[in-house]
């Protein structure tokens, strides 16, 4: 791949006739995938996924090198490369045998990336974990989205940002998460100022792939705007009252130029062509965040329909005409999902991960030798049991805080807490209050988005959860009264990088001119629709209303301070205080 250098791009031959594909890459906590994409009809050609080595690297640095804080998630840059490569091949070959898909059929590639994954790097765009003096550092590696280690800078940026009355802070729901590229970097500059001094840039791993494609440094507005709080430009004066380093980085140590979804960001050069078995010159759209993506690849290009990504984490997502100050979102910015709209989002840090996380730890050894013998996996198991129980049969409650709350309180210190407990709770009552509880959350940013004005005429679902739980989807449309519409793709986020790149190819290239014509042509219908039943809405009313209490009393209440105590007496008994 591509180092930063341009390399004698040639313009590859793009006047084929016959079908023409775009290239999707959607990179995931654990995997990349690429998927081939008839621009006329969004028919998948071809899909591949590799995953990444490493995976999430938690505890410590591979080979024992260095140890990592407790939420600390880092990742290895070259997994990323390794998948890229893997899957784009693995796809071409698959879409040459099964479609007679040529890499001159190929007009354009689009990425989508995890997001706020922040990365160091040198002049070359190198980065600084493949520096052998720099290797055992933790932080230059990638700080992975869910790395909840600089919730004190998070705060602290949040109290200044109040002090000053900054404009801003209204349209990122009142704070800064602690998952975002600011309070990240932070924490770098004040932990290990002489890796802050010896990095060139700091940038979004998505947009670091898109670098090593193209030769050009360049971001999407996407991460910059929703996790880096650029609008235009970034709050200098605000951030230099912080520190005045910080200023130093927004204006030194990042990209100095953001487009749009579907801008093309450049063309692949030859190393990267190479590499990867295309052409050169072929056009790379600027990258986006994974859910972001997303919405386009649901079949979403214009306002009232929320977009709820159901993964390891969850995203919500809207489009707006204008924008508005919803309590708690992630952010409301033009041009942040698609062009021409203000994008609004808001998340849940935990949603498969929670329910993945019990399953790992709490499950007895009985229960997984019988689901190894009904032939389903063990959450296939705890749901299939789960689905037994009736609103409130369980007598058990949950908050959804397992890895902290990103909306509407933006507080990465708060903990999970199960409430009901007793000697008779089994393990599929407590999986399906952690269903619940997902769900619940996932109600109240729904509450907050239309109660800020954001109007939610229909709700549409999609990701990996959405794909494997047809119990989490029930829940959802009973506790909601709403219907919820499943997207007609299983790769939403992969087929909205396509989309993206069909865009930046353009019509010269037989793309389109704008994402509600791609999206038109390339993304279908809501494959199914699941009706709430209205008797079990009313039921779970009454159990929402005594979640609402937990809510308030450990999220805004006196029990808040019980949870960040408990969080700190763990962080000072692993440091040894």
């Amino acid at each position: 791949m591509s180092q930063g250098a341009k390399e004698g791009v040639v313009e590859g031959e793009f006047k084929a006739a016959g079908k023409r594909y775009a290239l999707g890459i959607d990179f995931g906590t654990l995997s990349a995938r690429a998927v081939l994409v008839d621009v006329a009809t969004g028919a998948v050609a071809a899909s591949a996924e590799a995953p990444y080595r490493h995976g999430v690297i938690e505890g410590a640095l591979p080979e024992g090198l260095a140890p990592l804080p407790p939420g600390a998630a880092r990742q290895d840059p070259e997994d990323y490369l390794v998948a890229l490569r893997t899957c784009v091949r693995e796809a071409l070959r698959e879409g040459g045998a099964a479609a007679g898909v040529r890499p001159r059929d190929v007009i354009g590639i689009g990425i989508d990336f995890t997001s706020c994954t922040l990365l160091p790097v040198d002049e070359e765009g190198r980065p600084l974990c493949w520096d052998p003096r720099w290797r055992a550092h933790p932080d230059a590696w990638a700080c992975l989205w869910k790395d909840q280690t600089a919730q004190a800078e998070a705060t602290a940026m949040t109290e200044r940002a109040l002090q000053r009355g900054e404009p801003f802070l209204s349209w990122y729901g009142g704070k800064i998460p602690a998952e975002s590229f600011l309070p990240k970097a932070w924490r770098i500059i004040k932990a290990a100022p002489e890796l802050f001094r010896a990095a060139a840039c700091f940038l979004e791993a998505g947009d670091w792939i898109v670098w090593q494609l193209t030769g050009e440094a360049v971001g999407g507005v996407s991460a910059a705007s929703f996790k880096a709080l650029w609008d235009g430009a970034f709050p200098e004066a605000y951030l230099a009252s912080l520190d005045p380093r910080l200023s130093t980085l927004v204006r030194e140590k990042v990209l100095g130029r953001y487009l749009p979804p579907g801008a093309p960001a450049g063309g692949l050069t030859a190393a990267a062509a190479a590499e990867l078995g295309l052409l050169p010159g072929t056009p790379v759209a600027v990258a986006n965040i994974d859910a972001h993506a997303a919405v386009p690849g649901a079949g979403v290009a214009a306002p009232g329909t929320m977009v709820i990504v159901l993964g390891t984490s969850a995203c919500h997502m809207c489009l707006g005409e204008e924008r508005a100050p919803v309590p708690g979102i992630v952010g409301a910015v033009r041009d942040g999902i698609l062009a021409g709209y203000i994008g609004f989002e808001a998340g849940q840090p935990a949603v498969g991960d929670a329910l993945a996380w019990f399953a790992q730890h709490f499950t007895p050894a009985a229960y997984e030798r019988e689901a190894a013998r009904q032939g389903l996996t063990v959450q296939g198991y705890l749901e299939r049991l789960a689905h037994q129980f009736g609103p409130g049969e369980t007598g058990l409650i949950a908050l959804d805080w397992w890895n902290g709350n990103r909306s509407p309180l933006a507080d990465g210190d708060l903990t999970g807490v199960i409430v009901g407990l007793t000697l008779e709770s089994r393990p599929e009552a407590v999986y399906r209050a952690l269903m619940e509880s997902a769900v619940f959350g996932t109600y109240e940013i729904v509450r907050a988005f239309t109660s800020g004005g954001v109007p939610v005429e229909r709700l549409r679902a999609c990701g990996g959860v959405a794909a494997r739980s047809p119990l989490m989807l029930q829940l959802l449309a009973d506790v909601t009264g709403r219907a919820i519409e499943i997207a007609a793709s299983d790769q939403a986020s992969a087929l909205g990088a396509a989309i993206f790149a069909a865009v930046a190819a353009g019509p010269a290239r037989g793309g389109y001119a704008a994402a509600e014509e791609a999206v038109s042509r390339m993304a279908g219908a809501p494959s199914t629709v699941i009706a709430p039943d209205p008797g079990r809405h009313q039921q779970y009313a009454r159990l929402y209303a005594l979640y609402r209490e937990l809510f308030s009393h450990f999220g805004r209440g006196e029990g808040r301070a019980g949870l960040h105590a408990l969080k700190a007496l763990r962080r000072a008994r692993i440091k040894g205080v």
